[in-house]
């Protein structure tokens, strides 16, 4: 952040000319094109689709957690420390509440947490190998747990930062 009337703190840059100038338009024109709240809204909505679709998998009807889901959590992801049935109910409550918050724009930062540490979660004990699709997902999330849900929210809408 540069404070006026103090001197910068880094090397002055010459004026852009030719190619320069150019590619500093199209920069300034893709910066006015993707705001924050853009940005946001979409980080918010893609990774709760991705969580959301994973909830749907593991119940059956609107809510009830399947047998299959059970299995799962006791046979293939082996989690430490937590039981695979109460692992199993609180990753399905979880990948259904925290991407309707997102969605909302309500308390996002928290529900980004909520959902990188899941992510971390899986990427450590589930599946170590898919760390490139673990990483996509963690800066959608990291994202918005650094600067918030935008202007398109409930947490703007009701003063929450």
């Amino acid at each position: 952040m540069h404070i006026p009337n103090t001197p910068a703190t880094h090397f002055p840059t010459p004026p852009a000319t030719g190619p320069r100038m150019l590619w500093a338009r199209l920069a300034d024109a893709a910066t006015w094109l993707t705001p924050h709240s853009l940005l946001a809204l979409v980080n918010r909505v893609a990774i709760a689709g991705i969580f959301w679709l994973s909830a749907r998998t593991k119940v059956e009807g609107w809510f009830t957690i399947s047998d299959s889901a059970y299995t799962l959590f006791r046979d293939e992801y082996k989690l430490p420390v937590l039981p695979p049935e109460l692992a199993a109910q609180m990753a399905t409550v979880a990948e259904h509440l925290f991407p309707v918050l997102l969605v909302l724009g309500l308390f996002t930062r928290l529900s980004a947490l909520a959902l990188l540490g899941m992510t971390l979660t899986i990427q450590l004990f589930v599946y170590p190998d898919a760390w490139p699709t673990h990483l996509s997902w963690a800066g959608l999330m990291l994202y918005l747990v650094g600067r918030g849900a935008g202007n398109v929210s409930l947490d703007r809408a009701l003063g929450i930062r």
